[in-house]
């Protein structure tokens, strides 16, 4: 009886939920807080992605939604940047921030610190 209960919850383990991944879903929207109705993707569809182009001092274009593949990239323009993350978990993709890179912000930190220290002591 216990290997029988053994094999069942083994089974168990192994069998598909069936359930397909979700996702919020947009295009071409101008705030993150309407890009947030959540979709369920098609059983092909694997990844969330998230796409969103910066206007320098203007604006943000947001598109997200469920994909088959999705590449993370980063571009930066003289006048903006894009940004693609890509996840793999139910409503992964709420937030379309992040574009900046840790590396300047790290920087700018420093600097920062750097003179403030400066400024603080006179020198």
């Amino acid at each position: 009886m216990k290997v029988f209960l053994v094999l069942l919850l083994g089974a168990l383990l192994c069998v598909d939920s069936g359930l397909s991944l979700q996702c919020y879903s947009c295009k071409n929207q101008l705030s993150n807080s309407k890009c947030l109705t959540e979709v369920t993707c098609a059983a092909d569809k694997n990844t969330c992605k998230t796409d969103v182009i910066r206007v320098v001092g203007l604006f943000s274009i947001i598109n997200k939604g469920c994909e088959s593949s999705c590449e993370v990239s980063y571009q930066d323009f003289n006048v903006g940047n894009r940004n693609v993350s890509c996840c793999s978990s139910d409503l992964c993709n709420t937030n379309a921030a992040g574009s900046v890179r840790s590396s300047y912000g790290m920087a700018g930190g420093v600097a920062a610190g750097v003179i403030w220290i400066f400024l603080n002591n006179k020198l």
